[in-house]
C-alpha cells in the first residue's frame, strides 16, 4: 500500500467537515488467495467496538437502531457483507449460546469472543462459564485485554505499573488451564498497555499453545512504536486481529491519534495482512474502526514517561518523524460536533467503507 501524503495545512476554521453522504449500498468480500480452503472467500469481519455508538444505544433512530445483543450485531454485519464478528460474551444466559450458534450457522459467519480475564481465583467460576458458553456458540478464539484503559493515563508511578504487570501475569496463569481444558485460544490484545516486545516476552514465558495475541494494527503508536515494527514482532503469535488504519497529527503536548478509513493512514495494510497469513494461515481479519474524537498522546509531558524504562531517543525521534512526514491530510475525524443521529450515520459509513476497501486492497496484491 502506498502512503504518500501532502504536508498538513491548518484547518482550524473548518469544524463542520463531518457531513457525510449516503451509505454505500454494500460492503465487499475480502477473498484471500493464500488462505486454506476453509477460509477462502471469507470476508473481513467486524469487532463489536466498531459499533461503540450503536451497541446498547438508547438513541431513538429508525435507521440505526441500537444493538441489544450479539445476534443483532451478527445480523447487521452479515447484511453489510462482513464475514464474522468478534463480540463480548459477558452476561450471556445459558440458552443464549445456542441461539448465537444457530444464527451463526444459518448466516455462515465466523465468531470470536471477547472476554475478561479472571481477576483472581474467586473469579474463575465466571471466567469458565464465559469460556464454555463461547465455545458452545462456536468461538474458537477469545480476545482479552490486561488493561481496560491506557498505560500513560492509568499509571502515575512506576510502582503502579509493576503491580499491574504482576497481577496481569497471575490472571493469565489462572486463565490458561481453563482455555486449555475447553481447547479455545486466548488472544491477548496489545491494548495501549504492553509494548510489543513486552507482550512477546509474556507469551513466551507462559509457553502455552492456547495463549497468543490479538494483534491490533494501530494501538502501539500511542506507545511510540512504529506500527509495522509492532506487526512484524507480534504476527508470529497472532490468533486474531484488529484491522485498522491510523491518522496522526501533532498538537502542543505530543500528537493526536485516530482510527481513519482503511488506506488513508500510516499502516501498511498489505504487508500487515501478508505477515499475519504467513505465520497463521487460519487467522481471521476483523475490522476495529472506532468512530470517536482523536486520542491525545501527551508524549511531551513528563507524566507520560513514568512507566517506561531505558527509552531510546532514536525511537522517539522515529515516531515524531512519522507524525511529521505522514501527518493526516485535513482534520482527523471527530464526532463531538455531531448530533446522535449524525454520529450513527458516520459510524455506519466508516464500517462500510472499510469493508469495501478490503477487497480493493487484496486485489492489488
Amino acid at each position: 500500500m502506498k502512503t504518500h501524503f501532502q504536508p498538513h495545512e491548518s484547518a482550524s476554521g473548518r469544524r463542520d467537515f463531518l457531513k457525510k453522504s449516503a451509505l454505500a449500498t454494500a460492503a465487499l468480500a475480502w477473498p484471500f488467495s493464500a488462505l486454506p480452503e476453509s477460509l477462502k472467500g471469507v470476508p473481513m469481519g467486524v469487532v463489536v467496538h466498531s459499533y461503540g455508538m450503536r451497541w446498547g444505544s438508547k438513541v431513538e433512530s429508525a435507521t440505526y437502531p441500537g444493538f441489544t445483543n450479539a445476534i443483532d450485531l451478527m445480523r447487521h454485519c452479515h447484511s453489510i457483507g462482513a464475514g464474522g464478528i468478534q463480540t463480548t460474551v459477558g452476561g450471556w444466559a445459558e440458552d443464549f449460546a445456542k441461539q448465537v450458534r444457530d444464527e451463526r450457522e444459518k448466516l455462515g459467519m465466523y465468531l470470536e469472543g471477547s472476554i475478561g480475564l479472571p481477576k483472581d481465583a474467586s473469579d474463575l467460576v465466571r471466567f469458565e462459564k464465559e469460556v464454555r458458553l463461547a465455545k458452545e456458540a462456536g468461538a474458537t478464539v477469545l480476545r482479552t485485554v490486561c488493561l481496560s484503559g491506557r498505560r500513560y493515563e492509568n499509571f502515575k508511578t512506576e510502582a503502579e505499573w509493576i503491580t499491574f504487570k504482576e497481577n496481569s501475569i497471575k490472571s493469565i496463569q489462572l486463565a490458561e488451564p481453563i482455555v486449555r481444558k475447553y481447547q479455545v485460544r486466548l488472544a491477548i490484545e496489545n491494548h495501549k498497555d504492553w509494548k510489543a516486545a513486552e507482550l512477546v516476552q509474556l507469551i513466551q514465558n507462559l509457553s502455552s499453545e492456547w495463549v497468543g495475541v490479538t494483534l491490533d494494527f494501530g494501538n502501539n503508536v500511542s506507545l511510540l512504536e512504529e506500527p509495522m515494527e509492532v506487526i512484524r514482532t507480534l504476527a508470529p503469535f497472532a490468533y486474531s486481529t484488529h484491522v485498522k488504519d491510523m491518522g496522526v497529527m501533532a498538537y502542543d503536548k505530543g500528537f493526536l491519534l485516530s482510527e481513519v478509513e482503511l488506506g488513508k493512514g500510516i499502516v501498511d495494510l498489505k504487508e500487515a495482512v501478508s505477515l499475519c497469513q504467513k505465520y497463521n494461515p487460519q487467522v481471521t481479519f476483523s475490522l476495529e474502526m472506532i468512530t470517536r474524537d482523536p486520542l491525545e498522546i501527551p508524549c511531551l509531558e513528563d507524566s507520560y514517561w513514568v512507566t517506561f524504562e531505558d527509552e531510546k531517543a532514536k525511537d522517539f525521534a522515529k515516531i515524531l518523524r512519522l507524525i511529521r512526514d505522514q501527518s493526516f491530510p485535513g482534520e482527523l475525524p471527530q464526532v463531538k460536533s455531531l448530533n446522535p443521529e449524525q454520529r450513527l450515520v458516520f459510524e455506519e459509513e466508516n464500517v462500510v467503507k472499510c469493508l469495501a476497501y478490503s477487497k480493493k486492497m487484496i486485489n492489488n496484491q
